[in-house]
């Protein structure tokens, strides 16, 4: 058949476009849940029978929400002008509404942040993005971590997976700001600890980790001699429950 050129406005187009972003973000295994800025172009192929496929050029920017969190991405806020990665996906999808059929055939997507020479020119006082593996974020992230193993209901220690984005701006004094993995340990939390790292089944090789998977955020602010700790965010994923809001609402309907 041959290919249709639709406005992408188009109804059907932009239901192509959420389904195929949908099934792009609950593929991915790592990064931030990608939202929908554009619809930079779609071509369309009717099918012989029924359906339709959708060959689409989508820009996207990266959300709040990690990709564990199976979160949708309308559900998702979109982050400051100042840390937001821009990308564009290409996507094909099949979609037969009669049928209530969608297939993400195949999509690949290139992501990168905006230069720092350009926010610095914009907004000279925004915290900049950096290496999230600098000593001084895996420390900060530590620190939250330890803040949340004390304070949380949780019973067994979580330990640090990685830092997945990190930022430094100067306040009082230099202030970090990390979001960060963090995994559910054996280590019960029946014996009290300060230290994380001074738990002694975390120096053993037979430690094995449970199926909780975290996602925090959280900052350090460093003045003279004292360290302010804050946890702004700390969410609990179930690696046993995979499914996205996306399969839990095809479930209800």
């Amino acid at each position: 058949a041959a290919l249709l050129s639709p406005h992408c406005d188009d109804a059907a187009v932009e239901e192509a476009a959420d389904l195929a972003l949908r099934q792009i973000n609950a593929d991915r295994e790592e990064g931030y849940v990608l939202s929908l800025y554009r619809i930079v172009s779609a071509r369309e192929q009717p099918q012989e029978i029924t359906g339709s496929v959708f060959y689409l050029i989508l820009d996207v920017v990266d959300t709040e929400c990690h990709v564990l969190s199976k979160k949708l991405w309308k559900n998702c806020n979109t982050r400051p002008a100042h840390s937001t990665v821009y990308g564009q996906c290409k996507a094909i999808i099949y979609i037969n509404q009669a049928r209530n059929i969608s297939h993400l055939n195949t999509y690949e997507c290139t992501i990168q942040p905006v230069p720092r020479r350009y926010i610095s020119s914009v907004c000279p006082d925004c915290p900049l993005d950096v290496a999230p593996d600098q000593p001084e974020y895996l420390e900060a992230a530590a620190a939250c971590l330890a803040k949340f193993n004390a304070e949380s209901e949780q019973t067994h220690y979580f330990s640090l997976l990685n830092v997945t984005r990190a930022s430094m701006q100067w306040v009082i004094g230099p202030a970090y700001f990390v979001e960060f993995l963090i995994q559910e340990t054996s280590c019960s939390k029946d014996e009290q600890v300060t230290d994380i790292s001074r738990v002694p089944c975390f120096s053993n090789a037979c430690i094995f980790f449970l199926q909780k998977i975290g996602f925090c955020k959280g900052s350090v602010v460093q003045r003279h001699m004292e360290r302010f700790v804050t946890l702004s965010q700390c969410e609990i994923y179930s690696q046993q429950d995979p499914a996205t809001e996306e399969e839990n609402q095809e479930a209800h309907q």
